[in-house]
């Protein structure tokens, strides 16, 4: 419950943080960005609001130099799916027949399958989707993807991700209207981010059952 309310009200929640910790919010933020795309353990972070919020508070308090903001987070993106990378590359192949409370398995054949019809695109798309942006890397490196691919595709997803939720956050989070329905606003973001997942579950769905009804096609 108290994650729920951190997701739901994280502009409070941020907001209460800079005034308890001052510059340290910097470290706070960096390690929630690292530890969400870099641990598969930890996909439940709020990635996408906790970047427009702190876009936001950046721009209503001065507590925060957005450049400075977009670059560190920007680098917890990238540690974080490397990191990511190296533990699925670690664990291998095997990984896909583990069946662990800390690993879902569902989430991690999803996000394979994700893989095989988009291949190194997938780790720029997954940014954008919870839950596949912390499994995107780890099944990267569990599958042996050439590492200078992922760095590429790494840097890519991490910068588009960051700097568009900042930047967003920056220029229209502190809209009355934005603000008063900010909890609205953070649900949005959340059906938005997993409608892909959805629509393309939906899609595999509805293809498998075309092809138990007509197998020859």
């Amino acid at each position: 419950m108290e994650l729920i309310d951190f997701i739901l009200h994280v502009d409070d929640h941020l907001l209460e943080f800079i005034r308890n910790y001052g510059v340290w919010i910097y470290a706070i933020l960096f390690l929630i960005i690292f530890v969400e795309t870099g641990l598969v353990v930890m996909p439940f972070l709020p990635g996408d609001s906790l970047l427009f919020a702190a876009g936001a508070l950046a721009a209503s308090t001065g507590a925060m130099d957005p450049w400075v903001l977009g670059i560190l987070l920007f680098i917890a993106a990238v540690l974080g799916d490397t990191l990511n990378y190296h533990i699925g590359r670690f664990i291998g192949p095997r990984v896909f027949e583990i069946n662990s409370r800390f690993i879902n398995k569902a989430h991690l054949t999803k996000t394979h399958a994700f893989f095989e019809r988009h291949g190194g695109k997938t780790i720029i798309f997954a940014r954008f989707i919870p839950f596949a942006r912390t499994f995107a890397p780890f099944v990267a490196g569990a599958g042996s993807m050439n590492y200078k691919f992922f760095l590429t595709y790494n840097l890519i997803g991490a910068f588009c991700w960051v700097a568009s939720f900042i930047t967003l956050g920056y220029l229209f989070g502190n809209m009355p209207m934005v603000k008063d329905n900010f909890t609205h606003l953070i649900f949005g973001i959340i059906i938005l981010s997993v409608l892909p997942g959805v629509i393309a579950f939906i899609r595999q769905k509805l293809s498998n059952k075309r092809h138990v009804l007509n197998p020859k096609k």
